[in-house]
């Protein structure tokens, strides 16, 4: 980890360093995400669990997957399952996972990659390891994260963006301390490939030991930083975080991070997962697969599932075992 880096980051274009008068955001919450298992069974942490939903919005769930090695045999993926009413963006550090739907949409994604899947109105979809992950076992870590649509999307024709980890937008902290990978809306100036239906920003920072990076945030999102690996400090007051912990932010125009001088030769350098949105501000009535306003929208859409009105399953093989 990570999988997308550059031999010489001075190179890159850099993150302009905020104006004095900027206002480091402060923190306001850091909770540790517990461990889980989902799907056929792959081990998760719950990086959202304890959370305020006021807090994520327009976020509403994620997900990291692994850090595991996985021996012969033992990858798993997910049963083919529904979805309405939001977005899954599954970004993929390391290992494969293909992914299918019964719109017909499918590929793989690896190291580095995303897959944005608008499920709007709604679709059954499956994410499984390729055959010859299976076979050989090795090393995956990834996130799901969920995203919100409002109202007026909630409905959209489902999409996907498979967005190929070569073109995210890299971007330099002014000193070269810290790698930015710009994956969706932008950062100072610079946008990543990710199309969004609401303003938002998601970035993967790498930050090397005892560096410290102030990135501009706009003030009309929230911020959250997530902890890949490593261990580091967050905010004016250098809140102490850690692997597998999340950080609600406050009101500011920056967001704040250092890594640690010491860091474990497992997790050389402090990554983290930064994401930001405008609000929505819509209620939100989310049960299982389905993210909805109401719960007679929720009723509706398992009505909707069980009658095959969000698809049937393709009768073709496995996708683990389809070249896509």
């Amino acid at each position: 980890m990570p999988a997308v880096t550059v031999d010489d980051i001075l190179t890159l274009p850099r993150v302009t360093e905020p104006h004095v008068g900027a206002v480091t955001r402060p923190v306001r919450s850091v909770t540790t995400a517990p461990s889980g298992l989902e799907g056929e069974g792959f081990p998760v942490r719950r990086a959202f669990a304890g959370v305020d939903l006021a807090a994520l919005d327009p976020f509403i769930h994620m997900d990291q997957m692994g850090e595991v090695e996985y021996a012969p045999g033992e990858p798993k993926g997910t049963a083919w399952h529904p979805h309405r009413g939001f977005e899954t963006v599954t970004y993929i550090i390391d290992g494969t996972f293909v992914h299918r739907d019964s719109h017909g949409g499918g590929g793989t994604i690896t190291n580095g990659d995303t897959q944005w899947m608008t499920a709007g109105s709604g679709l059954l979809h499956i994410e499984v390891p390729p055959e010859e992950l299976v076979v050989s076992g090795g090393l995956f870590h990834g996130l799901q994260l969920w995203v919100n649509l409002p109202r007026a999307q909630k409905m959209s024709p489902p999409r996907y963006q498979d967005i190929r980890g070569g073109d995210v937008a890299l971007l330099s902290s002014p000193d070269g301390g810290a790698l930015v990978r710009v994956i969706a809306g932008e950062l100072d100036g610079h946008p990543g490939p990710g199309i969004t239906h609401t303003p938002i920003t998601v970035l993967h920072a790498t930050v090397a030991p005892g560096a410290r990076v102030r990135l501009p945030w706009n003030t009309d999102y929230n911020a959250l930083v997530y902890v890949l690996n490593g261990r580091g400090s967050v905010g004016a007051d250098r809140r102490p975080i850690r692997m597998g912990q999340l950080a609600v932010l406050g009101a500011g125009d920056v967001i704040e991070v250092g890594a640690d001088e010491s860091q474990e030769s497992r997790s050389p350098s402090l990554d983290l997962y930064v994401l930001g949105g405008r609000p929505i501000r819509e209620p939100v009535a989310a049960y299982g697969p389905f993210v909805m306003n109401t719960r007679a929208e929720l009723v509706q859409a398992f009505e909707d599932f069980q009658a095959g009105r969000l698809g049937t399953i393709p009768s073709e093989p496995h996708p683990g075992h389809d070249v896509l």
